[in-house]
């Protein structure tokens, strides 16, 4: 994946293309089956809400990711398993759109979060519908949406659904502030589901954080130095990326430099996997943030942003500009670009593109937003030459080989099929 040597026998598509369809069948099977089941209406009609916006969640990835894929709405009968056709994306970003649509009326304004801290809310619905539009290039729509998401005055006052900056920026990732102010869709994670290396992916551990830890780590200098747990030294930022964000107030809360603390004699480190002494501090896997039980560094709780405000301000910022509309000083669109800058101290600037997707990579940085904002923004191929992308083909991912056997579906003509 790193270096875009993938093909249709890697284990990455097989594995988002199951993820995928697995949450959008069990959420077809619920749909089938809740009909028949006595309960109080409220809350059936909610359960139902869920499931439309969590498929629809499922089908944004699957689309975005393969482009060529069916569009299962209902549990497929065994004889029909290898009839399934591919559709075009456009029909698949419409039952997306009617998903979320139909969905919201029925969805919480707010959730408890000590309590259902993670269920979707019609804010998270709205900004998911808001993102499916942006990518569609809907600006106006995408706008519209995230004006709701925002609120009367970005940066200023809660929306309706008690969403607010946080105050400080490296409180978004400390474990005590997990469904936060800022938290729209959040992906939940636990320390108490005992997976280990024999099922990693089974449970509910955050594995990110043993995955990008340093290999190797060592630590000389106890008093000095972070208590980060040795890890795979996977996702390190490139030193481009840590000369932008260098001297930006968010740098430490995002990057965790053992390249100063090697040269300090603070640590040592195994320099592993195309290693540039700049590693992820958002997630950071710690001793102190171990498990207590199971295979202790599988099993961080934290948990990961989907889409948070700040995402959000951004993107409503980038519609606005996109479709036309106010940007000038007093506008929505720059009070909530800005909003984002202030909260870390910086002075306001310009709604610009160039402006826009600086912030967004300082301030989504490692929270998965970067490589979906290059592909939808036409950049990819520059940017990501130095990897390997190639134009035209890294876009999408390959249909998995496993799913064309014996089957309907078709290869993509980006990786050498006709569809």
């Amino acid at each position: 994946m790193n270096n875009y040597t993938v093909s249709s026998l890697s284990g990455a598509p097989s594995y988002l293309w199951s993820k995928g369809f697995t949450g959008a069948y069990r959420a077809n099977v619920f749909l089938q089956k809740v009909a028949e089941i006595q309960m109080d209406a409220s809350t059936k009609n909610r359960y139902i809400a869920e499931a439309k916006a969590l498929r629809a969640v499922f089908y944004f990835d699957l689309v975005r990711i393969f482009k060529n894929i069916p569009l299962i709405l209902k549990p497929v009968e065994a004889n029909d398993w290898y009839n399934v056709l591919q559709v075009p994306p456009a029909d698949v970003y419409k039952q997306i759109e009617q998903d979320l649509k139909e969905a919201i009326p029925n969805l919480p304004v707010t959730v408890p979060r000590t309590t259902e801290g993670g269920r979707l809310t019609q804010g998270a619905a709205h900004a998911l519908l808001g993102k499916v539009y942006l990518w569609q290039e809907k600006f106006a729509e995408a706008a519209t949406e995230f004006a709701d998401v925002n609120g009367p005055s970005p940066g200023t006052t809660p929306s309706k659904y008690g969403y607010a900056l946080m105050s400080k920026f490296e409180d978004l990732y400390k474990l005590a502030n997990k469904f936060n102010t800022e938290s729209i869709l959040e992906i939940s994670y636990n320390s108490t589901s005992n997976m280990g290396w024999g099922n990693v992916g089974s449970g509910e551990g955050n594995v990110a954080g043993i995955m990008s830890g340093p290999r190797n780590y060592n630590i000389l200098i106890p008093d000095k130095a972070p208590d980060y747990v040795s890890g795979w030294s996977v996702m390190p930022f490139t030193k481009e990326f840590f000369d932008l964000i260098h001297f930006d107030p968010r740098n430490k809360a995002t990057v965790a430099n053992l390249d100063s603390l090697e040269k300090a004699g603070i640590v040592t480190y195994k320099h592993a996997n195309d290693n540039t002494g700049y590693f992820v501090e958002k997630y950071a896997g710690r001793v102190s943030t171990k498990a207590n039980s199971g295979q202790l560094e599988l099993n961080f709780p934290y948990n990961l942003y989907e889409i948070r405000l700040a995402d959000t301000y951004l993107m409503e910022a980038e519609a606005v500009l996109k479709s036309g509309g106010a940007v000038g000083a007093g506008s929505r669109a720059y009070a909530a670009l800005n909003a984002v800058r202030a909260r870390v101290g910086l002075k306001p600037v310009d709604v610009t593109m160039d402006n826009i997707m600086k912030e967004r990579r300082i301030e989504l940085a490692a929270e998965g937003q970067r490589w979906f904002d290059l592909v939808r923004w036409g950049l990819a191929p520059a940017k990501l030459a130095f990897k390997g992308f190639t134009a035209g083909k890294n876009e999408t991912l390959p249909i998995p080989n496993a799913e064309l056997n014996n089957t309907k579906i078709i290869q993509s003509k980006e990786w050498g099929g006709t569809k």
